[in-house]
């Protein structure tokens, strides 16, 4: 017979903190599907472009604040 959802949350929150969070991994993991090729490279390409105008000064930084403030603000409308 099947466990109730009941019981395996309660079972999860008896694993370590460890074990958990690879459980949570694995399970994001398997809802995400399979990985596309190529999209890890494009995503540390991405990174790198950002990092390159960072340090160059092409782009101005924006405080996390600032962005979260007009998140909010813009959500709001």
């Amino acid at each position: 017979m099947a466990r109730s959802l009941q019981e395996l949350e309660t079972e999860i929150r008896l694993l370590s903190s460890t074990e958990r969070a690879r459980l949570l991994r694995d399970l994001i993991a398997d809802l995400d599907g399979e990985i596309e090729t190529g999209v890890e490279s494009a995503w540390l390409d991405e990174v790198e472009r950002r990092q390159r105008e960072l340090t160059e000064g092409v782009v101005e930084p924006i405080p996390a604040r600032e962005v979260l403030d007009r998140a909010r603000s813009r959500l709001k409308k």
